[in-house]
């Protein structure tokens, strides 16, 4: 998959701006401030996802301004395409002049992963920030995930405004029966793309991470269902959630919140048997996070047979000489895109292209 135009109008500070990317590595340079992020976010956003800074549509729109426009054209399969997103009070996407119904609809026809500062939370930060992580990549190459994902977050809704109005007496304790069987069907089927998905992640990202640690250390990712289900059969998992959450009835009613199914279950992380969250070294953090992140962009050209765009922001100044070295070797053969400041940080890269942006201009290449 190669991005070989990319315009923007209004999109935050980016004015009427206009690329011509090559192949291999783009690097888009300048100060802070003056749209480096704003490129590689709008990118990111052709991937049916929403922005990974902000759910506000009105956040990505020049101020003043009613709505932005991005477009690009890119190759995947052997064909070329014409993609278009239009913000204004939602999100709209056009491929080859067919409009698309939903975000959702645009999962999977252009595949990206981005790699920032930011991503650090996967290993740093709570549950909810490796879900997320899930999420995103299961959703890249099984769209249909997607749509089991926002069923399930309907359903796990009503279910906690039901524990409320029982809380609050003004609904009975048997009404939660239908939403528990909803809700465990509907979250057994997540937990097993989940667990498809880490079926393949743990492999990879371990061997990633052997080679960045040059073999002296082991990563390992396991899911820690909530459930503690430890059965891939479908049926199986269904009612041992179900069971879960009879069991846990009481003390969902008093908490008035879902204590079981997969929007309580976690990604572990762990470098020789140590959680990684806790005992991690910022070095090993960012080890990690490069590694979960590589085999994400491996899976997909595993899974669909082309290469995502890989977009990077940032994060060269955050890695040493060792792993810079690791990741543009690693990334030879992928598009890139690659923000900084200084272009000097990035003098290795031989043959790239380099893009001077200043004040959402395009001043150089």
């Amino acid at each position: 998959m190669v991005i070989t135009r990319y315009r923007s109008e209004k999109f935050r500070n980016l004015k009427t701006l206009e690329l011509f990317p090559v192949p291999g590595v783009n690097v888009i340079f300048g100060e802070n401030g003056q749209g480096k992020t704003n490129i590689i976010e709008s990118i990111w956003m052709f991937t049916g996802c929403h922005s990974f800074r902000t759910h506000k549509h009105t956040e990505l729109i020049e101020k003043s301004q009613r709505e932005a426009k991005v477009s690009l054209s890119f190759s995947a399969h052997g064909m070329d395409n014409d993609a278009l997103l239009t913000i204004g009070q939602k999100r709209e996407f056009m491929l080859n002049g067919a409009v698309k119904e939903s975000p959702r609809r645009f999962l999977g026809e252009f595949q990206s992963v981005v790699f920032s500062p930011d991503s650090l939370s996967i290993v740093q930060e709570a549950p909810s920030e490796r879900r997320r992580f899930l999420d995103i990549a299961v959703s890249m190459i099984r769209p249909a995930y997607s749509t089991q994902l926002l069923k399930y977050t309907k359903i796990l809704t009503n279910r906690n405004a039901l524990l409320k109005q029982i809380a609050l007496g003004t609904a009975q304790e048997d009404y939660l029966d239908v939403w528990d069987e909803e809700l465990a069907r509907c979250g057994a089927r997540l937990t097993l793309y989940r667990l498809h998905y880490i079926d393949e992640l743990a492999h990879i990202a371990a061997e990633i991470y052997k080679e960045i640690s040059g073999g002296k250390e082991f990563l390992k990712v396991d899911y820690q269902q909530s459930s503690r289900c430890f059965s891939i059969d479908e049926y199986e998992m269904t009612e041992s959630i179900f069971i879960g959450l009879q069991k846990n009835r009481e003390a969902d009613i008093r908490r008035q919140l879902t204590s079981i199914g997969p929007h309580k279950d976690d990604l572990l992380l762990s470098v020789d048997t140590l959680a990684a969250r806790q005992y991690a070294s910022q070095g090993q953090q960012r080890s990690i996070a490069l590694a979960l992140k590589l085999a994400e962009g491996f899976i997909i050209k595993e899974t669909t047979g082309e290469y995502p765009v890989i977009l990077l922001d940032d994060v060269m100044s955050e890695l040493d000489t060792k792993r810079q070295g690791f990741l543009l070797e690693y990334l030879k053969s992928w598009q890139v895109f690659l923000t900084c400041c200084d272009p000097s940080q990035v003098s290795r890269i031989k043959n790239c292209k380099l893009f001077h942006i200043e004040n959402g201009f395009l001043t150089g290449e």
